[in-house]
């Protein structure tokens, strides 16, 4: 994928999950010891931040926390319409992360 689709990708994903309610029964849920409203929260912001200003270190630590949390529940998750919201999700944090990947030296 170039870099001008990835650049496309992410505002898409991000008003599509805007607009996706939050899946049913999944609030107080975690799967692993993550808390699946506080993943979803913690991506969002990130995903705004970077589209509105970029993010800071800080922020690409956090980010990576994220995509390995989004690694470890999605395998986990049963149910059909919670698992493609998760991995809109984990596919908004991989084109963030992908905007922050240090360059071959």
């Amino acid at each position: 994928m170039s870099e001008r689709d990835q650049d496309d990708r992410l505002p898409r994903l991000w008003e599509e999950h805007r607009r996706a309610p939050f899946p049913p029964g999944f609030r107080g849920v975690d799967f692993d010891g993550v808390d699946l409203i506080t993943l979803d929260a913690d991506v969002a912001g990130l995903v705004h931040r970077e589209l509105d200003r970029g993010l800071d270190d800080e922020g690409v630590a956090i980010l990576w926390a994220c995509v390995a949390g989004l690694d470890r529940v999605l395998p986990l998750i049963g149910d059909e319409y919670g698992a493609s919201y998760y991995r809109r999700l984990r596919m908004m944090a991989g084109a963030v992360a992908a905007r922050h990947l240090p360059g071959a030296i």
